[in-house]
């Protein structure tokens, strides 16, 4: 199990996610159809030529779920019993297909859970950023992890 249990978290404690991961045209047409999005921004490439971006933006909900998936290894496999929200979710740039996209995570909070006494809340936030290092994603999501030895 890669994940750590909530007493291992250090608020600060930062994470550089080793896994990185090129979107491809393949990732946006079937996440946007899965999902039911009929944006023409993301699916129609005649229509995106005539957008300030003159290409199709991968949907930003893909990127958001890639970016938390990225930290998943590092964190929380196998020690998280699931996500209790995300807050101050950006998009500062856009991510088009062919791009390489890294993530970046910091702990910044940490609370015993009141309700559950073999689990914890740990908050991070999740930075996204492609091959030229700009900042394409951010959000703060809010996690119940389990406590070590809890199971």
């Amino acid at each position: 199990m890669a994940g750590l249990f909530f007493e291992q978290f250090v608020e600060g404690q930062s994470f550089a996610h080793e896994i990185r991961r090129t979107v491809t045209e393949t990732d946006n047409m079937l996440f946007s159809a899965m999902t039911h999005n009929p944006a023409a921004i993301h699916i129609d490439h005649e229509y995106a030529k005539g957008t300030e971006f003159g290409q199709p933006l991968v949907n930003s909900l893909f990127t958001l779920g890639l970016i938390v998936g990225l930290s998943v290894q590092d964190t929380t496999l196998g020690t998280t019993v699931g996500n209790l929200g995300f807050e101050d979710v950006t998009f500062p740039k856009p991510v088009f297909v062919g791009d390489t996209l890294r993530a970046e995570t910091t702990v910044i909070g940490l609370r015993a859970s009141k309700s559950r006494p073999t689990q914890g809340i740990v908050t991070f936030e999740h930075r996204g950023l492609n091959q030229r290092d700009e900042l394409v994603c951010r959000c703060r999501r809010a996690a119940l992890m389990l406590r070590g030895g809890a199971g």
